[in-house]
């Protein structure tokens, strides 16, 4: 019985810390700054309060050309799937090194899927080309287009973080509060492409 119950409370307090550690995709819309707290419209009408580190990083956005992705560089792929049932590219952003490799279902588009992973290589294939990804999923080969954006990211400041820019965030939710080491953000009207 003693067994059963220290069974009980051990898998609740992992529960309550996996809970605890839970991380969350966030996008929406900034209303205001104030000091370390960013508050933000989400994409699905909620008003939330982002709590910043206090050294976190703030990255812009900006479009690149397909010409900054070579072999070896690590992307992360939004990719729908396409008639034919091959993934086609909606978009390909840079990596930093601290994002996991992942092959799994996304949400910034309804069932799009997402690949970060590192290009092993570029085929051309009629007026477009397929990328060769590999990562500790497998390997996938996803199509891309003319119609594939591609993105970077530069340094930013907090005074990136203005009222009406867009973010997109991996937030760890602790109780009902936010908080996030790092935030990418929209400039000149282009939006975080996760």
């Amino acid at each position: 019985m003693k067994k059963l119950l220290l069974l009980a409370v051990s898998t609740m307090l992992l529960a309550s810390l996996s809970a605890q550690a839970q991380v969350v995709r966030l996008r929406g819309t900034i209303t205001s700054l104030d000091g370390d707290v960013l508050s933000v419209k989400t994409r699905e009408g909620k008003d939330i309060k982002l709590q910043l580190a206090p050294d976190a990083q703030v990255v812009t956005t900006k479009k690149v050309s397909a010409d900054e992705f070579k072999p070896g560089s690590y992307v992360g792929v939004t990719s729908l799937q396409g008639p034919d049932g091959r993934l086609v590219a909606k978009r390909v952003h840079a990596l930093g090194p601290q994002v996991p490799q992942m092959h799994g279902a996304w949400d910034s588009i309804p069932g799009s899927t997402m690949t970060n992973s590192n290009i092993t290589g570029i085929t051309r294939m009629g007026s477009g080309s397929e990328l060769t990804l590999k990562n500790k999923d497998g390997e996938q080969k996803i199509l891309v287009n003319s119609e594939t954006e591609y993105f970077n990211f530069v340094a930013g400041t907090r005074a990136d973080l203005k009222p009406g820019e867009t973010i997109f965030s991996g937030a760890r939710v602790e109780g009902d509060k936010f908080m996030t080491p790092r935030v990418a953000v929209s400039k000149d009207g282009v939006n975080p492409p996760q």
